[in-house]
């Protein structure tokens, strides 16, 4: 297990700074289309979450919109088959927070009680805001998320995809009710700089908010199974580069792994991702799948070697619709 590790707020235990992603647990209408992960199912997710908490990897994120709440179906299955681990695990889930949910803290409510009954358990280690999106102000969102954790169903507060400025936003309204924000949750990877760029890592560093990056790996495409002659099946949502791009990064990764002890590219561009200083969460299908994401665990690139991969990233400025960052 990898000796690096991270605490959310004061509420949560330390943990790895490297997580799971499970978006595609259970949401076949996305991942199921073009043959994409069809040998997706619950016997590999399961080996998934067991090979991930045999090497330490306690964090588990998920939303009520994975797959319609199949997502937290699965993991209220997989926590009821393990309860022992329930202690170390850590469960993460969001909240939509669509326009129409005007009466806030109801629907927040009604949400996370949902959640809470998917998943099996009495309260969710962190409750992510799913987006900016809703038409309530800040103050309104941060009374809705402290009046859940002062009735103890929430143990930290996080959002994803929320901007510098939006950040600080519901930072400050937290903080008047004497609450921290956890975290924030974005798209980050070498195929996907602009957390970097625009100030965005640098203000949750400021904060003391720890960013979770979702499509560390653009979903596949930094693994090293794909290359502009060998493009990746079914629909990417994410880091949308022609592999054309890509596979210039793709060789740094592999050239830097071999000199790293024969780590693989997707080990190298996790590990980029742990020394910018965010919580990568990959997906992982099966126990393979785990294992390799563990691999970017209890070792170092150097600063000579993150030069060199920052050298090569791709910012990707584009901005993500509604149905790309439901990811996050």
């Amino acid at each position: 297990m990898d000796t690096e590790l991270v605490r959310f707020s004061g509420d949560l235990t330390p943990v790895p700074p490297l997580g799971v992603g499970t978006w595609a647990w259970g949401d076949r209408n996305v991942w199921g289309m073009g043959g994409y992960d069809t040998d997706l199912d619950e016997s590999s997710i399961t080996e998934a979450w067991q090979r991930s908490l045999d090497a330490g990897i306690a964090l588990f994120d998920t939303a009520e919109v994975y797959g319609d709440g199949e997502s937290e179906r699965i993991i209220g299955r997989l926590l009821a088959t393990d309860p022992t681990r329930r202690e170390r695990v850590v469960v993460a889930t969001k909240f939509m927070p669509a326009p129409w949910k005007i009466n806030l803290a109801t629907a927040m409510r009604n949400a996370l009680e949902a959640s809470l009954e998917r998943l099996g358990v009495e309260r969710v280690d962190l409750y992510q805001i799913h987006g900016p999106i809703s038409l309530r102000s800040h103050g309104a969102m941060a009374e809705a998320l402290a009046g859940l954790h002062a009735d103890g169903l929430v143990r930290a507060v996080g959002v994803s995809n929320y901007s510098v400025k939006e950040m600080g936003s519901i930072h400050a309204e937290l903080a008047a009710r004497h609450l921290a924000l956890a975290t924030n949750q974005i798209e980050f990877s070498l195929l996907r700089t602009r957390p970097l760029t625009s100030g965005l890592l640098a203000a949750c560093h400021r904060l003391g908010v720890v960013p979770l990056a979702y499509s560390p790996i653009g979903q596949g495409r930094l693994t090293g199974k794909y290359s502009a002659a060998n493009p990746p099946p079914g629909r990417r949502t994410f880091s949308a580069h022609p592999m054309e791009q890509v596979d210039p990064v793709v060789a740094e990764l592999r050239r830097i792994g071999e000199a790293c002890g024969g780590r693989s590219p997707a080990q190298v561009a996790l590990r980029w991702t742990i020394e910018h200083g965010a919580i990568p969460i990959p997906g992982a299908k099966n126990g393979e799948q785990a294992s390799q994401n563990a691999g970017a665990l209890g070792w170092t690139l150097g600063e000579e070697h993150r030069r060199a991969l920052d050298a090569v990233a791709l910012e990707g400025k584009r901005t993500l619709p509604l149905r790309v960052w439901q990811h996050g």
